[in-house]
């Protein structure tokens, strides 16, 4: 069996149990005493190195066992955790996700850890902690695997554990052997029936020969299984005769070995804690056979998919969007009640399948948090801070487009709170505060957009500094400072060349390269906004959409042309005369419930070709906001709301001014999609 026949499941549950390792050990940092943190990450750790093992990655395999015997001497007392152990076990896991990444790539995996192996073996020795007694010698040569055979038949290390959990929880383990006629001529055939049957029934855990084999017809006229069932074996065998050309079938329970050598008995221990504490293994870590030739337990009702077969999902359907645009289009015209009939009853059900794709590629945000408090750790022993981060609303659901996106941004925000924000322990004693300081990273949905919060307790942004530096700058003049909001000020720290290196300890580092967080955030049709109060905190607060591809707009006839404006950006539309617009700042401007909202005529900004010569009576407007600013687009007239598929422009095209995008109209036309933010200052 080749065995990147089920390399991505073994990547895929590889970063599932490293995540469980990573939470496990800063957790149990902060509580060093709770022992049943230290079962959980040996068990991930161990699943790992059973897993690494089976697929072939000794380097791999071999570190986390030199991990696992120190997390076993933790779990034991003869070790008790300090920083120093932290940083080693900490490192370790490093490593094993870089080894990951590797094979992920391509790779072998293969990678020089000799020196925090050595580190390990001090640990586990007592050499670094005389405190504590020295663990019992482990033979670091052993590959960690024990074996049970009956007849013939053997399992391994992670089989035998599989199977002994299923004997815990009630299953009947049974030896199967199958015998054919002897002029059987479709051999291949009637093994697939018996498998058929099987799987119906139970799990088979192996199969000797192996499935490859089994399939390549490899063998005489026999074959031998192992299969977990709660079913009676007189009954497993009568299924198994009905299938033609089966000549017999010996059912007998499977044993285990219950002698074992001294140079086991540490592994064997290992297994009986695996299996007595680990409620579910997942059949695909310990099955040599092919992925698509195994059936998951009854219990399981989740599947893996690749990404690639979700966005082909969602480009087909992007497509039956736009014909659905023109079929109600068509509709319309011909005004046939049939037709209307069938047209509204496709929208329903495809407004039902919009809904369920969009869900398929909705994961929870934790996959880019779960990175941020290693990090935050790393940079407080760097830099001598204590800081304690929260994490709130990790299943908060985002479309993974955006979930690609969000991290560096995210990470640089982190990394200015950590690293200018928070003040130093001392520092904060002085000003009354906690020697330890506080950050909390959080989301939550509101409507159809998810914010993202990150908030310190640090000495938050000097706003009289913010301004000096900005007209120093050129970023605003001396006159628009004397009218700026504190909401506004604190903005300026997100406008290009405000800040460099050496202004970082002046005005709590904030604002180096936070231009281009800004840009990114707003490429994703998202917005940023800082709230702060000098000496107290900083919270930055990020407005996301759930979803990039399809989008709800206005669409909006500017001369002959059709433009789209998405609706999460307008408050809302309005016909005004033309003798209602005033002018300031040499602007045109109109009174909007209170607030003068300057205009922008899209037909000057996209130098769009006029046709008419006279000048209308009234303006067709929409009232866009970014934050507390907002913009009147003036435009000819509206057609109305619409979903649209949200296509790029290309590399070609990528910079040109207010447009993030194109759709194609249900009758083939192509609208181009305003960027609302571009155009308010």
């Amino acid at each position: 069996m080749e065995s990147n026949q089920y390399l991505d499941v073994f990547i895929d549950e590889s970063k599932e149990n490293l995540q469980v390792v990573n939470d496990g050990l800063l957790e149990l940092e902060k509580d060093p005493s709770n022992l049943s943190i230290v079962d959980e990450i040996f068990r991930a750790a161990h699943t790992l190195k059973g897993m690494s093992a089976t697929m072939g990655y000794e380097d791999l395999s071999d570190l986390t066992h030199k991990m696992e015997n120190v997390l076993d001497a933790i779990r034991n007392e003869k070790i008790t955790v300090n920083s120093n152990v932290m940083d080693v076990l900490l490192d370790s896991l490093e490593y094993l996700e870089k080894m990951t990444a590797d094979i992920a790539e391509g790779g072998t995996g293969s990678m020089n850890v000799e020196s925090v192996v050595t580190q390990l073996k001090a640990i586990e020795k007592g050499e670094e902690l005389s405190q504590t007694e020295t663990p019992s010698a482990v033979n670091d040569d052993e590959s960690g695997d024990t074996t049970s055979s009956v007849e013939g038949l053997t399992v391994d290390q992670f089989e035998r554990t599989v199977l002994e959990q299923a004997k815990t929880d009630g299953q009947n383990v049974y030896h199967i052997t199958v015998s054919l006629s002897e002029d059987c001529l479709l051999k291949v055939a009637r093994v697939y029936m018996v498998f058929e049957v099987l799987e119906q029934s139970g799990e088979v855990i192996k199969s000797v020969p192996t499935v490859d084999a089994l399939e390549n017809e490899e063998f005489e006229n026999h074959f031998d299984l192992i299969l977990v069932t709660s079913e009676q074996d007189e009954e497993l065998k009568a299924k198994i005769m009905k299938v033609s050309e089966v000549r017999e079938v010996i059912i007998k329970p499977f044993e285990f070995e219950t002698e074992q050598s001294s140079d086991d008995k540490q592994t064997t221990e290992e297994n009986q804690v695996v299996s007595n504490e680990q409620p579910e293994i997942s059949n695909d870590q310990a099955n040599d056979q092919p992925i698509d030739q195994q059936k998951k337990a009854a219990g399981n009702k989740t599947i893996r998919v690749n990404i690639e077969r979700l966005d082909a999902l969602m480009n087909l359907f992007e497509e039956m969007v736009i014909d659905r645009g023109r079929l109600e289009q068509i509709s319309e015209e011909l005004n046939h009640n049939d037709l209307k009939g069938t047209v509204e009853r496709i929208s329903r059900i495809s407004g039902d399948l919009q809904n369920i794709i969009l869900t398929m590629r909705m994961v929870p945000i934790e996959q880019v948090f779960n990175r941020f408090p290693r990090m935050v750790r790393q940079l407080t022993r760097e830099l001598g801070k204590d800081i304690n981060m929260e994490i709130e609303g990790a299943e908060t659901e985002l479309d993974r487009t955006v979930i690609d996106e969000i991290g560096d941004p995210l990470v640089h925000l982190i990394r200015n709170a950590v690293d200018h924000g928070v003040e130093m322990p001392e520092e904060r004693k002085q000003k009354g505060k906690p020697a330890q300081g506080n950050m909390l990273l959080k989301a939550f949905h509101s409507g159809n957009h998810v914010f993202v919060e990150i908030r310190d307790d640090g000495q938050g942004i000097n706003k009289e500094k913010v301004l000096n530096k900005a007209i120093e700058n050129g970023v605003i003049s001396s006159d628009q400072a004397s009218s700026l909001t504190d909401k506004q000020i604190n903005e300026l720290i997100l406008a290009s060349g405000f800040s460099t290196a050496q202004e970082i300890s002046d005005i709590s580092g904030r604002g180096v390269g936070l231009d281009v967080v800004k840009s990114t955030i707003e490429s994703l049709g998202g917005s940023i906004e800082i709230e702060s109060e000098y000496g107290k905190g900083t919270t930055f607060s990020i407005q996301l959409p759930l979803t990039l591809s399809i989008i709800s707009v206005m669409l909006v006839i500017i001369e002959e042309e059709t433009y789209a404006i998405p609706l999460s950006s307008i408050i809302e539309t309005a016909v005004i005369k033309h003798t209602d617009v005033m002018k300031a700042h040499n602007k045109e401007v109109i009174d909007f419930r209170g607030h003068i909202v300057p205009l922008v005529d899209l037909r000057q900004v996209f130098e769009v070709p006029s046709v008419k010569e006279e000048q209308e009576d009234y303006y067709s407007v929409v009232v866009v906001r970014k934050g507390d600013q907002m913009a009147g687009l003036v435009v000819d007239s509206f057609i109305g709301q619409q979903e649209i598929v949200l296509k790029s422009l290309g590399d070609y095209l990528s910079n040109v001014f207010a447009i993030s995008g194109a759709t194609i109209l249900g009758n083939g036309e192509v609208a181009l999609i305003v960027d609302s933010n571009a155009l308010i200052k």
